[in-house]
């Protein structure tokens, strides 16, 4: 379904692919933060908001009949680097409950603020569902 780029001889990258190349119809899916469908926090937990971050992603996904296996790249904002690395287990156990063991590319980057004040995390996705 998707070709996962790796260059020869560049070490392999855990929790995440270097590139990926894909056929098929695009799906861009807006930043998503840890919020419910309601738009309410239910939690201030950083590896709690993860899971619904991702969660609402699989459910945008979803709406264009796409799975979690037709994610190609994940753009990851945080608020706190270092409470993003005390947490990359609790991250990748939420990670796997809601996306699997595929890992697209990825990119995460720590930023002064979220428009929602209380979100911690904010991930953008593009999906390539199969022709």
């Amino acid at each position: 379904m998707h070709t996962i780029l790796q260059p020869e001889g560049w070490a392999k990258p855990i929790g995440y692919a270097n590139g990926i190349a894909a056929r098929g119809r695009l799906v861009f899916i807006g930043g998503q933060v840890g919020w419910n469908a309601e738009c309410r926090f239910e939690t201030d937990d950083f590896v709690g908001q993860v899971r619904q971050t991702l969660t609402n992603v699989v459910a945008v996904l979803a709406e264009a009949g796409g799975e979690p296996q037709h994610i190609t790249s994940l753009t990851w904002y945080f608020t706190d680097k270092a409470e993003y690395l005390a947490n990359l287990k609790g991250i990748g156990e939420a990670y796997r409950a809601v996306i699997g063991r595929h890992f697209p590319a990825m990119a995460a980057m720590q930023v002064v603020a979220l428009v929602e004040d209380r979100a911690k995390v904010e991930i953008q996705a593009t999906a390539v569902i199969p022709d």
